[in-house]
């Protein structure tokens, strides 16, 4: 069975990945009612997904089960990424400005650069390499 972390969504890692679902959801509305270039679109729409796929593993847990992968690293090189597509294209939209969706899009995307770096060094904070995780610890 699985097990649902009720207390995700409202905590701030969870907050932050609502947050880029919302404005990713935002970034592709307004790239395809403009109809922009396709790679505007489809790293929106690429940005959302992944970024749901994230939030439903963390809800439900699965990060506990599935072991083969550290998912939070996985989950920070994937906001780096996203941050290196996103500064990329947005400046081109916003550069570009072919219209004003595209435009809106390019600053809406540059809002999610900064969820996704906010994301990374929140997530990053958690990692520990090298430390004593919790009450494993020896005291003397």
């Amino acid at each position: 069975m699985v097990e649902v972390n009720t207390g995700y969504p409202r905590s701030l890692p969870g907050a932050l990945k609502i947050a880029r679902l919302v404005v990713a959801f935002v970034t592709f509305i307004c790239f395809a009612a403009s109809k922009s270039h396709e790679a505007f679109i489809a790293l929106a729409v690429m940005e959302f997904v992944i970024t749901l796929l994230f939030f439903v593993l963390y809800l439900l847990k699965l990060d506990k089960k599935m072991k083969f992968l550290f998912w939070p690293l996985a989950d920070i090189f994937n906001s780096l990424i996203a941050v290196l597509f996103f500064i990329i294209v947005c400046l081109c939209a916003i550069i570009i400005k072919t219209t004003t969706g595209t435009l809106v899009g390019g600053v809406f995307g540059l809002l999610l650069v900064v969820l996704c770096i906010a994301d990374s060094v929140l997530l990053f904070k958690k990692i520990t390499f090298n430390k004593p995780r919790g009450r494993n610890v020896i005291t003397r």
